[in-house]
C-alpha cells in the first residue's frame, strides 16, 4: 500500500528506501509486527555493505501503527555498539499513546476520516491482542489503574 510514497520519497532524497512488510494484527497478535521490523532493519544494518548504502545515513521511518514500529526499532537499537547508528527517526502520526484516549487532539480529531477515535482504539486493541470487547473500558480511561495514570500524568495530559 506505500510502494509509490516509498518510491517517491526514494526519488525526491536520492536515498534508498526499504520497506518492510511486517505481519498484521489481529491475526498476528503484538509484538509480531515489531520483531519483523527489527529483525529486517538489524539484518540490513549487519549487511549494509552488500546493498551499497552509507551506514552514517540510515534512518528509519513510518506512519500511523508504522511510527509505532519505527519508534520500537530506534528505542530497541540505541546502545547498540555491533551495528551503525541510526541517524534518525521519522514519525508520520505515529500510534505511540495509549494511555488516554480523552486528550484533546483525540477529542478535536475524533470525526477525522481514518482517525476516527473508535477506529483509532479499535485498531489499538486489535494490534495488542485482538480482542475489542474491551473498547468501552478505553473509551472511559478506565484501562489504566490510578498509580500509573498518575506516574505518567507529567507526560500524557490535556495541559
Amino acid at each position: 500500500s506505500h510502494e509509490n510514497i516509498c518510491r517517491y520519497i526514494a526519488r525526491e532524497t536520492g536515498s534508498v528506501v526499504v520497506s518492510v512488510g511486517y505481519r498484521l494484527a489481529p491475526e498476528h497478535k503484538c509484538p509480531a509486527a515489531s520483531e519483523d521490523c527489527l529483525e529486517a532493519t538489524i539484518h540490513f544494518l549487519k549487511n549494509i555493505g552488500h546493498y551499497g548504502v552509507d551506514a552514517a545515513r540510515v534512518i528509519v521511518c513510518g506512519d500511523s501503527a508504522g511510527g509505532n514500529l519505527a519508534a520500537a526499532v530506534s528505542q530497541t537499537l540505541t546502545g547498540r555498539s555491533d551495528l551503525p547508528k541510526l541517524r534518525a527517526q521519522v514519525l508520520i502520526y505515529p500510534a505511540l499513546q495509549g494511555l488516554d484516549f480523552n486528550l484533546p487532539s483525540y477529542q478535536q480529531n475524533s470525526g477525522i476520516p481514518l482517525l476516527y477515535r473508535g477506529e483509532t482504539i479499535f485498531c489499538a486493541l486489535q494490534y495488542l491482542n485482538g480482542d475489542a470487547t474491551n473498547l468501552e473500558d478505553l473509551f472511559d480511561g478506565s484501562h489504566v489503574p490510578p498509580d500509573i495514570r498518575l506516574k505518567y500524568r507529567k507526560w500524557v495530559n490535556p495541559d
